[in-house]
């Protein structure tokens, strides 16, 4: 249970650090943080996270982490579905405290709520196919390096780095195609708020981080198995 609800927390805080970033203090007039500030803000929640709960989880906070972990031999079968649950409760928690913070203000609209999108609701246009690519690719990466950070085989105390800085890399690249997801419970955490067009295409959300995920932790076990 104590797993579980770290990776709540855990969670929780992600989407409300990223999300809440991307809310809150992106667009601020003239002293916004933009798309640099975004990324940033998601790769420290990961950050701060790897070290504050680690010990505890292994600090997933994303059902594809879950999943790829699982494929590459580094996480219990059983374990998987209480684990995805609680991620995305969490991240649902999160967003609904973003709700209350966001709605403070006079003249409050919700807009995007930082949803994840293709199309015309991409921040740069992008279509499906180049929104299904870039969701695949940047969760396969992501595992790629989460896989190789945390090996036994490498430098002990810096996984939380590695991975921190590998979210923010893959927010500068892919926010303005998708908003970046690479996680299913940050991408449903946002789609239930905004309904419509956002639960729509939740979708491909789901679907793109799961087979990256997947596809990196056969390829990774392959590359580097977990000697016993």
């Amino acid at each position: 249970m104590k797993k579980l609800v770290a990776e709540f927390i855990g969670t929780l805080w992600l989407v409300l650090g990223g999300c809440g970033s991307a809310v809150l203090a992106a667009g601020f007039p003239e002293l916004g943080i933009g798309f640099v500030g975004v990324a940033m803000a998601f790769g420290l929640t990961v950050l701060t996270m790897a070290y504050a709960i680690g010990h505890i989880s292994g600090c997933h906070l994303n059902p594809a982490v879950s999943i790829g972990l699982w494929m590459g031999g580094r996480f219990d079968k059983k374990d998987l579905i209480p684990y995805i649950i609680a991620q995305v409760l969490g991240g649902i928690a999160g967003a609904g405290i973003l709700y209350l913070i966001a709605s403070g203000k006079p003249g409050f609209e919700l807009g995007g709520f930082a949803a994840n999108g293709y199309g015309e609701n991409s921040p740069g246009g992008y279509g499906m196919m180049a929104a299904l690519i870039t969701e695949i690719v940047m969760t396969f990466m992501f595992l790629i390096v989460i896989l190789g950070a945390t090996h036994s085989k490498a430098p002990k105390g810096f996984g939380g780095l590695a991975i921190g800085l590998a979210l923010t890399l893959i927010h500068l690249i892919s926010i303005p195609v998708t908003n970046t997801s690479v996680n299913p419970a940050r991408s449903t955490s946002q789609a239930l708020f905004v309904g419509d067009w956002a639960t729509a295409q939740l979708w491909l959300f789901w679907v793109a981080p799961i087979i990256g995920a997947i596809l990196a932790g056969i390829v990774y076990k392959y590359l580097s198995p977990e000697e016993a």
